[in-house]
């Protein structure tokens, strides 16, 4: 009888074959790519529906150009946030799960950066709507500041806090 044949572990800690390890970080992906559809859509959905409500005929030109790049961007997000579903359903059977959360995890740190600054723009349009342009700008600044402290910035602080050693759990 011919013994099975044992898949190198690539992760030591975890004792993990690069199958699993694939298996493991798609799923972890799919629940980032979930929380950030779903506020995505909201977006999205919100954005649909301001041309119905009697205030938009007030809107001046820059905030109906502003309006249009935003709807166009929320899809333009929608569509991102789908690619690595897409492309998963694409190759599908095909064993190249490594290669398709590798692509995936670039998608969704691009869908970030979009997401902050659909998030920002339409804050934004909406402050600038109520109040004034001034306010719009300074809240798209202050807003778009804190999305890269809080996720560039203190990822990078934990990181050197951390010298890029493994902690074992306790």
């Amino acid at each position: 009888m011919k013994e099975p044949v044992k898949k190198p572990v690539v992760d030591e800690d975890r004792q993990e074959t690069r199958e699993q390890q694939s298996d493991r970080n798609w799923n972890e992906l799919l629940q980032e790519l979930r929380v950030m559809q779903t506020g995505t859509q909201i977006l999205v959905a919100f954005l649909f529906t301001i041309p119905f409500q009697p205030k938009f005929a007030d809107l001046d030109d820059v905030q109906r150009v502003s309006y249009i790049v935003l709807v166009i961007f929320a899809v333009l997000m929608t569509i991102l946030l789908l690619a690595p579903i897409s492309l998963h359903r694409s190759l599908f059977r095909q064993r190249l799960k490594w290669e398709i959360v590798e692509h995936s995890a670039g998608l969704v740190r691009l869908a970030l950066l979009g997401t902050a600054l659909l998030a920002a723009g339409g804050a934004a349009l909406v402050v600038d709507v109520a109040l004034n342009r001034t306010a719009g700008v300074t809240v798209l600044v202050i807003l778009l500041s804190v999305a890269a402290l809080l996720w560039l910035g203190f990822p990078a602080i934990v990181g050197r806090q951390n010298n890029g050693t493994k902690r074992k759990p306790r």
